[in-house]
């Protein structure tokens, strides 16, 4: 007969404690798809106990015996049959057992920091569990990184283990510590590179489900870095329960249920990747669907969606508004839910979306810091270009930032209060990081005043509603007014030439700054004056007199690699041609250089 040990009883009734609080908290919300107000009002956070492992605790406990896909993948490459890779629930709950078994082997701790480059292929989703469940700390990485960055990343993160993709182990040739190597053998490769061990070995071993590591829910889980839209990436410090807990508000803004295909236009190694391709989906217990493609193509996304009915689509504003763009008459086949997220949605897309499918792209906002904490949600009126309100768990409120005061929720209709979008830290919320690793003086910055500060500024109604403004660097003034690029950007993209635009202020001898625009152009559409002429036309008879487009310049945007517009480099170059007196660039064009568009009345800027 065999015994079980009372530690290994302990244990199981632990982790069976943890999955039942958990999926209480989930069923509750799945419950009140519709119902917003309840279900922000009810939330309580689960008690999961003194050890957490969401790995082991939930995504084994709903994997195990569940043969329904877990992960598709779709390539654009290869023969029909080589395009499509699909695993279900059990097979990744086994091979992840077998990862970390193997990664053990190999010389991997619980607390080391590994730094996991690769793209959407099944041994990311694989060895992202399988780290969990060594309780090991993961540092998800754009397989677009250079050395450069990647010397950066294994320095800040004091990673000692890295996993690639083994087309992109030449990238560390010259890049010093993390002594532990593995490699993907992907493509034409068969085997790891030489000195690299091959991560698939451990498809070899013979192994039963993996222990519980003993994970305390205030463990490190997981590094990010953001963007860096603004300033240098950040290096984001999240925890056993921050996000594996705080997707919960994810998982109810999306409004996925048990059996969805949901399809995330997101590359991996951005916090958003997580968001919407691992945590909240199987929080929900739907398939998580990816689609690899060289070149993005609306037409065959849409096919690829259509023809694998896909359910749920989230994805950023660049693809929305070239889908816009594109043929959406073959309809919407199988989706029930289309989410906006990245960058705010401007109201033109909305509108289009919908009157081609009859469904509302729903907008939201989060932070890498953070999970989603404010959403358009299932079944709530939606407001052009307002993000939503605050979701279940995120005590989100507005400040003050001179005064550092909160800012109160209008009581009349019609009116609006304007602040920095913050989280309260009366009690510290559960979706929100740690703070930025290595970095005191910017933690005492996001975390003053007991609020964490987002640095980015919202209006809201007496309804509630958030709506963007613009980041706190972003926002200007021209003739004493106050410029929202966002707002002005909403307009210009309603331009059938605009495909995508950033405002930023233009230096300007008498009113010391003006707005300007700087456009990529829609295809078919060539930069020239009659062009230039008409957009800004079209911002003239749209706009308010003081956020008139003076300028205009047709540019390749700068963006991060995870492909946000950084403004800043735009407001850099315009700083830079004024103070040498450069002029005028050879693509741009002023309303003065077009008589018809000149002066205005009183009250123009």
């Amino acid at each position: 007969m065999h015994e079980v040990s009372d530690d290994a009883t302990t244990a199981t009734t632990a982790s069976d404690r943890a999955h039942a609080a958990y999926r209480a908290a989930r069923d509750r919300l799945l419950a009140l798809r519709g119902q917003h107000e309840e279900a922000v009002a009810g939330h309580v956070p689960p008690d999961v106990g003194d050890r957490f492992n969401w790995a082991v605790d939930w995504f084994d406990g709903i994997a195990r015996g569940v043969d329904r896909p877990c992960l598709t993948i779709v390539d654009d490459a290869g023969t029909p049959d080589e395009r499509v890779t699909s695993v279900t629930f059990d097979a990744m709950a086994r091979r992840s057992d077998q990862v970390a078994a193997w990664l053990t082997q190999v010389g991997m701790r619980r607390g080391d920091a590994v730094l996991l480059m690769l793209g959407n292929q099944v041994e990311l989703w694989e060895t992202m569990l399988g780290v969990m469940k060594i309780g090991a700390v993961i540092m998800p990485t754009t397989t677009a990184a250079g050395p450069g960055d990647l010397a950066d990343r294994i320095a800040r993160g004091a990673a000692r283990v890295v996993v690639a993709d083994s087309r992109e182990a030449h990238k560390f040739d010259m890049v010093e510590g993390a002594d532990l190597r593995i490699a993907v053998p992907t493509g034409a490769d068969t085997t790891a590179p030489e000195g690299w061990h091959d991560l698939h070995d451990a498809y070899a071993l013979e192994t039963g489900p993996a222990a519980h590591p003993g994970t305390a829910p205030d463990d490190r889980l997981l590094l990010y870095f953001t963007s860096g839209t603004t300033s240098r990436p950040k290096l984001v410090e999240h925890t056993q329960v921050s996000y594996p807990v705080g997707h919960l508000s994810t998982t109810y803004w999306l409004g996925l249920k048990p059996g969805d295909v949901h399809l995330n236009i997101s590359s991996p190694g951005w916090a958003k990747h997580a968001w919407s391709c691992f945590f909240a989906p199987w929080i929900a217990e739907a398939t998580v669907f990816a689609y690899n493609y060289t070149r993005f193509d609306p037409a065959a996304l849409l096919r690829v969606l259509r023809v694998h009915e896909v359910t749920s689509l989230c994805a950023p504003p660049t693809v929305w508004r070239m889908l816009i763009n594109a043929d959406l008459s073959g309809g919407p086949g199988s989706l029930r839910e289309v989410i906006g997220a990245g960058e705010p949605l401007n109201p033109e897309v909305i509108a289009r979306v919908h009157e081609a499918w009859g469904l509302t792209v729903r907008d939201g906002y989060g932070q890498t810091e953070m999970t989603a904490v404010v959403g358009n949600t299932v079944g709530s009126p939606v407001k052009p270009g307002s993000m939503g309100r605050p979701l279940p768990g995120c005590p989100v409120v507005l400040v003050d930032p001179v005064s550092g005061e909160r800012v109160e929720t209008p009581t009349s209709q019609g009116d609006s209060a304007e602040g920095e979008i913050c989280l309260d830290l009366a009690e510290r919320p559960v979706p929100l990081m740690t703070g930025y690793q290595g970095d005191d003086e910017r933690n005492a910055e996001a975390m003053a005043g007991g609020y964490y500060h987002t640095g980015d500024v919202a209006s809201v109604d007496a309804d509630g509603y958030v709506t963007y403004v613009g980041r706190t660097d972003d926002v200007f003034k021209a003739s004493d007014y106050k410029i929202s690029p966002f707002e002005v950007e909403s307009v210009l993209i309603e331009h059938p030439a605009v495909a995508e635009a950033a405002v930023v202020p233009a230096p300007d001898a008498v009113r010391l700054a003006v707005p300007k625009a700087y456009v990529a152009l829609a295809p078919g559409h060539e930069p020239g004056p009659e062009v230039a002429r008409s957009i800004l036309a079209h911002a003239r008879e749209r706009l308010a007199p003081w956020q008139r487009v003076r300028r205009v310049e047709f540019f390749e945007l700068p963006k991060t690699i995870s492909g946000k517009i950084r403004r800043v480099e735009l407001r850099g170059r315009e700083t830079e041609l004024s103070d040498t007196g450069a002029g005028s660039p050879e693509l741009e064009w002023r309303d003065d250089d077009f008589p018809e568009l000149r002066g205005g009345g009183p009250g123009r800027a």
